[in-house]
């Protein structure tokens, strides 16, 4: 019988090469490099006093969602449990309600913290502005209601997650 030798899991760094190569040539809504939005979050995770796993899981927080990487490669790439356990909880699933989504953010220890950068950024005023009304206005609703159901009111900034 033999024991397989666990794999150091990928760095920060390593996260971000892995997660530009698999966005590579994909634009945001403003037809922006897509990897300006990851770059964004990790940082704003890195910010807001998120460790390691938590960066890795920012610069892959939507690898899997946008199709970029299969599940597969999630369960199989050398990641702690935990980046693993994040990335899963802040991948929104076809048809899943708000609120369950929701539900899963807080439940997951770590994945607050990734999803409140991502939120941040996403409805950056300077980034919505380029958008057309109508997107900018529906866009602008969905991420002040997912910070409600989230509890991240003004004040709030999700300081108890930095210990999660």
């Amino acid at each position: 019988m033999t024991t397989e030798t666990p794999r150091t899991p990928l760095t920060p760094a390593e996260a971000e090469a892995v997660a530009r190569a698999a966005h590579a040539g994909q634009t945001d809504k403003a037809g922006r490099p897509y990897a300006e939005h990851l770059r964004a979050v990790a940082e704003g995770v890195r910010r807001r006093g998120g460790d390691d796993e938590q960066i890795a899981a920012a610069w892959l927080h939507d690898a899997v969602e946008d199709g970029r990487l299969p599940d597969r490669w999630l369960e199989e790439a050398a990641l702690t449990r935990r980046t693993r356990d994040i990335v899963r909880a802040v991948t929104k699933r076809p048809g899943e309600p708000p609120e369950a989504y929701a539900a899963r953010i807080l439940a997951t220890p770590g994945a607050l913290l990734v999803k409140e950068a991502d939120l941040a950024h996403n409805a950056d005023p300077a980034r919505l502005a380029v958008l057309d009304g109508a997107t900018r206005t529906r866009l602008t609703e969905k991420y002040a209601r997912m910070r409600t159901l989230l509890g991240l009111v003004a004040g709030n900034g999700g300081a108890e997650e930095l210990r999660g």
